[in-house]
């Protein structure tokens, strides 16, 4: 996988294809070439069941990464607790305040986003005009808009060899149901970013706190990257 780094990093662009390229209707939406055959008949059982599954989020890049994860620890964006309270950064030590972003954001450099094979879904059909989708628990789950979806998708994704790596909170990220990973790409990919290559990587670009994350980086990929 030594010759991949840049695709499990986010810093190429390489192993991407447009899931919506047909679609006059919708955004580009990159996603790993070797996803788009199977998310394709994902689509088409879910449009069976009466659902319309479609993506909110494919592709992440390492900058975009860059700019979500400077932009909490700025001040730019809030970071919030579990009960959606925004928390005072300042309060905190710098690995607590490293801790309070990974548990909504990933560290650039280790986001499942990044390869192509992660993506967070919603179903179309369910929407009302105007709805903006917001991702979180209250959507996913109980009378949740999307609920019904995800209901459904219980019994389907391992099937199809998909896998909600969040499902469970194991104190790292939140749970996410609405992420769903290609499990035989993603899992190569999640074992194969060890911490000396992600540390390169980390060296070389201008994230905050840096230097605490380097401190903890083992913790980091233990607690905050899903490797099963």
């Amino acid at each position: 996988m030594k010759n991949e780094l840049d695709i499990i990093t986010g810093t190429t662009q390489r192993h991407l294809v447009d899931l919506n390229a047909a679609a006059d209707d919708r955004p580009t939406m990159l996603v790993h070439q070797e996803v788009v055959g199977p998310l394709r008949e994902l689509q088409q059982c879910a449009a069976d069941a009466g659902f319309d599954l479609q993506l909110c989020s494919g592709f992440r890049s390492f900058e975009r990464q860059r700019h979500i994860w400077n932009s909490k620890l700025s001040g730019l964006r809030p970071v919030v607790d579990d009960k959606g309270m925004e928390l005072d950064l300042a309060a905190l030590s710098p690995w607590q305040q490293v801790q309070a972003v990974l548990r909504w954001s990933a560290l650039p450099g280790a986001s499942r986003h990044h390869w192509g094979t992660d993506m967070d879904i919603y179903d179309a059909a369910a929407m009302p005009e105007g709805y903006q989708i917001q991702l979180v628990t209250e959507e996913v789950e109980g009378s949740g808009i999307f609920a019904p979806m995800h209901d459904w998708l219980d019994a389907q994704l391992a099937r199809r060899n998909f896998y909600r790596p969040y499902a469970n909170d194991t104190g790292g990220i939140a749970p996410e149901r609405w992420h769903i990973s290609y499990r035989p790409i993603a899992e190569n990919y999640a074992l194969s970013l060890t911490a000396d290559a992600l540390a390169q990587c980390l060296r070389q670009s201008d994230i905050l706190l840096v230097d605490v994350v380097l401190e903890h980086l083992d913790e980091i990929i233990r607690r905050y990257l899903n490797v099963a």
